[in-house]
Formats: C-alpha cells, structure tokens, sequence
C-alpha cells in the first residue's frame, strides 16, 4: 500500500475536520485511505484516472472516480482549507517569520481550463498563483489560481486577503511581518494594503513605474 501520510497523522490532523454524511454517498473504504488516495494524486501529479487504486486501498479498492467524488465534495465543504488553517494555528511555533517570501507561480495548462490564458513569457496557456512561505520555504498560503495572461499585481486586492486570510485565522500576527517580493509586485495600492495590515513591504522598485528614486525601502 502506497503511503503518503501515516494514518495517525491523516486521522489527527485532516479526519477530524471532516463533516460526518448528511446526503450522498457514505464512504464504503476507511476515511484515512481515501484521503491518502487524494493526496497521493496531488502529490504525484498523476492524472485521476491513471490513479493506481489497487495499490492504495488495503481491503475495498475504490475507483478513481468514487476517489474523485470524496475530493469534489470535501473541497466544496472546505475541509481542506480547514484542516489547513488548523494545522498553522497548532505549528505556528514551527515557523520562522523573521522574513517571509511572496511570488506567483506559471502552472502550464495545455489543454486549457477554467482560469487559463496565454503567456507569453512561457509561450503557452498557463494558470497563475501567488504563494506566500516562511523564511525556511515552508508554504503559508496561496490565492486562488488567476489566468496566466495577467500580471501578479492583477486583482492584488482579493487575492491578497485569500492569502493573509488563514493566516489571521490561524492567530498568526501579520504586525511587523517582513515581506520580500520582486520588482512585478511594485505599486502603491500594494504597498498601501501591506501597510495597512502592518507588514513592511520588502519589494523591488520597478523601473517600469517611472521614476525610482523615492523613500521607500529596499533591502
């Protein structure tokens, strides 16, 4: 049986956020099974329906699609935001805030999707998301993926609260956080909304703005 989790960490950490069956179907494997199942997909990359289910399930095998299934509707619950947020409030001791980092990232998407666009930069269709990590690269958050044809700084308002979002929920103060991003994240309606959740915004200026030489602060 293929593990990506042990099963006492999968039943503490994500199990006990998900909402016991009100409708649909009841899960037929054990719970820690098929959440294995899921992250065993999203660890791989593998397509769902090349998911080796044979190999992940000690007595009833599922199909990918009965795998799929739990996943759609745990995702439209929020159980796994949920078990996130919770995991950074109970490890937040765990993390090194002295400085943290902040970038968008091209996922190629060939066969398009929902948020995708041309980039030309990458010569494809892709899907961009900003991620925020600790100083060690520990993942904090990420916003909600946006077509790959807009800059990082597009619609910066509603992703920047889906990334300081679980972060506040988690209890982890944003006050006196040092922020370090590159030049495409360089504008005063950013600046602005770092300052006004106290953080000390670490960013390039980019030339492209005009001109450089003012009082903000680079490191």
């Amino acid at each position: 049986m293929y593990k990506v989790l042990d099963k006492d960490i999968i039943e503490m950490e994500i199990i006990c956020h998900i909402p016991s069956n009100k409708r649909g179907f009841s899960p037929q494997a054990p719970l820690e099974e098929i959440v294995n199942a899921i992250l065993y997909k999203l660890k791989t990359g593998v397509q769902w329906y090349l998911l080796p289910v044979g190999f992940l399930f000690s007595d009833l095998v599922l199909s990918w699609q009965s795998v799929y299934y739990h996943y759609r509707k745990w995702c439209k619950a929020g159980v796994w935001s949920q078990s996130w947020i919770q995991i950074l409030h109970k490890y937040r001791y765990l993390l090194d805030l002295s400085s943290s980092d902040l970038d968008g990232s091209h996922t190629g998407a060939i066969k398009g999707g929902k948020q995708t666009g041309y980039q030309k930069r990458k010569k494809r269709k892709t899907t961009n998301s900003l991620y925020f990590t600790d100083r060690q690269g520990l993942p904090l958050s990420m916003s909600e993926p946006a077509s790959g044809n807009h800059h990082d700084l597009f619609e910066i308002e509603t992703h920047f609260n889906e990334l300081v979002n679980p972060l506040e929920q988690a209890g982890i103060s944003l006050d006196g956080l040092f922020v370090n991003a590159d030049a495409g994240f360089d504008s005063q309606q950013f600046r602005q909304l770092c300052s006004e959740k106290g953080i000390i915004a670490n960013f390039a200026e980019n030339p492209r703005n005009g001109d450089c030489q003012n009082d903000n602060y680079f490191d």
